[in-house]
């Protein structure tokens, strides 16, 4: 076995597997721009590689693969930078995103514990998904004044029914067999299997090992509500959502418009725009693009900012959101215009 070490990422060889652990426990694994870079450049080795078979993306710790971006420096750089920090982590976080989607090696992504935001970025693009008894999944965005990213907004546009959307304007949490059922991962193996599961990779194609350990994650709890959840979150505005939650009764429609009650009026908006929109592009790389733009508007509203003070920084759990006029249309558009100095344009072809 071979390793390169750096405070926050482990690049490591075992065998014929290229093994990638994100190494800020206390943090839960939250992505900084030096990871980013730190990953995309193993990755761009193994890629000419021929002994690299398979690469295996995984956290550190007991708490989860990767809770996000690391949003406290992305609320220093709103409050007090010129949010070219911040535009320049995710030019390449973005691009991170899609060489994994595009990779032309097995990549075995295991989401045990937290996976939220970024760490759904770094995964479910991923070949082989895999989830356990402890993952707990989600895109909390909208409860910080901000919209959901890394890719997410291609990932949930196509998950069945309006399940995506549910899942963005709720900022519900998934556990495995949901996760499952919206399309975010593949395959369930117990916690305890995961070391036997990296074991295996030295040996086995990523498929054969994933299937040889993996077993039923059961029935999603999801999968009962469908039905209502179609209904609601086809309409076309979230007052529309909202008043058909509040038509359908039930203590589950309840919770849904409570909890999305309770999120940055803005966001709700710009996220089912982004949703929309994202449901017309070609490819992912298309939707990476539109969250470029998205991002840095969102970066540079007052929610932001109010939002990640009321969640992490002051912790009071009562956020201050901006009004918002659903009517004011030119306020949702301006968050797809380009920022002014240049965009994000990806193609299929990208792997660097």
């Amino acid at each position: 076995m071979t390793a390169d070490a750096t405070p926050d990422v482990l690049i490591e060889r075992r065998g014929r597997v290229g093994v990638i652990t994100l190494n800020r426990p206390r943090a839960i694994n939250a992505l900084t721009h030096p990871m980013v870079l730190a990953m995309r450049a193993a990755l761009d080795g193994w890629a000419q590689d021929d002994s690299v078979r398979t690469v295996a993306i995984t956290g550190a710790g007991e708490r989860g693969l990767c809770a996000g971006g690391d949003i406290v420096s992305l609320y220093h750089d709103a409050r007090s930078g010129d949010g070219a920090a911040s535009a320049a982590f995710w030019y390449d976080e973005y691009r991170l995103n899609a060489q994994i989607a595009r990779y032309d090696k097995p990549i075995v992504a295991v989401q045990d514990g937290i996976v939220l935001g970024g760490g759904i970025g770094i995964s479910a693009h991923a070949s082989h998904r895999v989830v356990t008894e402890r993952s707990s999944l989600g895109l909390p965005e909208v409860s910080i004044g901000f919209v959901p990213d890394v890719g997410a907004t291609w990932l949930l546009a196509n998950a069945p029914g309006h399940l995506g959307t549910f899942a963005a304007l709720t900022a519900a949490t998934l556990n495995a067999a949901d996760a499952m059922f919206l399309g975010l991962s593949d395959a369930y193996v117990p916690s305890e299997r995961i070391p036997r599961l990296l074991t295996a990779l030295e040996s086995m194609e990523a498929g054969e090992a994933v299937l040889l350990l993996s077993t039923d994650a059961g029935a999603p709890p999801l999968a009962s509500a469908r039905e209502w959840i179609d209904a609601a979150f086809a309409a076309d505005s979230i007052s529309g959502i909202a008043h058909r939650l509040r038509m359908t009764g039930g203590a589950d429609a309840d919770r849904a418009a409570a909890a999305m009650a309770r999120q940055s009026p803005m966001a709700l908006a710009v996220t089912l725009e982004s949703l929309r929109r994202a449901a017309t592009l070609d490819t992912l790389e298309q939707a990476l693009g539109q969250e470029y733009r998205v991002s840095r508007h969102a970066h540079a509203a007052p929610d932001f900012v109010e939002g990640v003070r009321a969640q992490v920084i002051d912790k009071d759990r009562r956020p201050r959101w901006q009004p918002y006029n659903e009517q004011d249309r030119a306020l949702v558009d301006a968050y797809f215009a380009p920022h002014g100095d240049h965009d994000l344009l990806l193609t299929t072809a990208l792997t660097s």
